[in-house]
């Protein structure tokens, strides 16, 4: 059975165009590369999608700020959703009447090996869930089962790909290697694979809506050490031990809300969220105009 409405989750560290840390930085010269590549990573996908017969595709940008990919280089038979939402879905908005989802460009979780692996930010050191450490793709497709949308393809570095396939048994992957850096990596030919996997994984009918249930017992440890867990406790009311700081979560969607907040928020930010929210996204809409600035210097 092919599937025909397609959501895609797209971050930036798998692309073809981030090959360091600074790629995956705010206003920086090898952010704008990698703001260009991942574009066109989308559109091969999304041409492909389009071109087997799908009929919506919707793309969340979810790197960052949210604004990284280029709307104007991709089918606008597609609806690319920049920024972050409230709601229905938090941090994603709508996810339309998708019923599949494809991730493109992610990445390995905190606390393992990979390529800038990281959960949500690479303050956390480890995000650990019933003592396994979980990759950010639990987390998106659980808050995606509510909706019926089923995970079936997954394209990132080797260990990313290896975590995504335990994380969801039957999903397809589509690895790239950035082990050896850039340098004869041919980014036109990875592409025309990596849609070719992308589309074979429409008729892939192996998997089910990751739905993440709980009680979780969950352990995050900080980069910054123990004074920085114990502030993160005292703000949001959690026990600290260490480094560390431990609460339990109802589901997985819970915890990335949990997540976020110990992450990106402060209490007292959380009644005005819903107006301070349009003002971070005015930022990273800014800075995609620099991109595109820089982009026109260049050519």
């Amino acid at each position: 059975m092919l599937s025909r409405r397609v959501l895609i989750i797209a971050d930036i560290e798998g692309s073809s165009g981030c090959w360091n840390y600074a790629a995956s930085l705010f206003f920086t010269r090898e952010w704008v590369q990698a703001c260009e590549a991942m574009t066109l990573d989308v559109q091969a996908v999304v041409q492909g999608l389009f071109d087997a017969g799908a009929e919506e595709v919707i793309i969340k940008d979810f790197h960052r700020t949210g604004y990284n990919l280029l709307p104007e280089h991709i089918d606008p038979r597609a609806r690319v959703n920049s920024g972050y939402a409230l709601g229905p879905i938090p941090g994603m908005g709508d996810p339309g009447r998708t019923d599949t989802v494809m991730f493109l460009g992610l990445h390995a979780a905190s606390g393992t090996s990979g390529f800038l692996p990281h959960t949500m930010t690479s303050r956390l050191a480890e995000v650990q869930v019933n003592g396994r450490l979980v990759p950010e793709v639990a987390l998106f497709a659980s808050l995606l089962a509510p909706y019926g949308i089923r995970p079936v393809f997954f394209s990132g570095c080797p260990d990313a790909c290896r975590q995504a396939r335990q994380e969801v048994p039957g999903i397809t992957t589509f690895e790239i290697d950035k082990a050896g850096g850039p340098d004869g990596f041919d980014p036109a030919a990875w592409r025309r694979r990596l849609a070719q996997t992308a589309v074979a994984a429409l008729t892939n009918c192996h998997t089910r809506p990751l739905e993440g249930r709980g009680p979780l017992d969950v352990k995050v440890v900080f980069r910054d050490g123990p004074a920085m867990a114990k502030k993160i406790a005292r703000r949001w009311r959690v026990q600290c031990q260490g480094d560390a700081v431990h609460f339990i979560a109802d589901d997985m969607p819970a915890l990335f809300e949990i997540l976020s907040r110990i992450c990106y928020l402060v209490p007292a930010l959380l009644p005005v969220l819903p107006l301070a929210l349009p003002l971070y996204n005015m930022k990273g809409r800014a800075g995609l105009a620099w991109v595109r600035h820089r982009l026109k210097k260049v050519a």
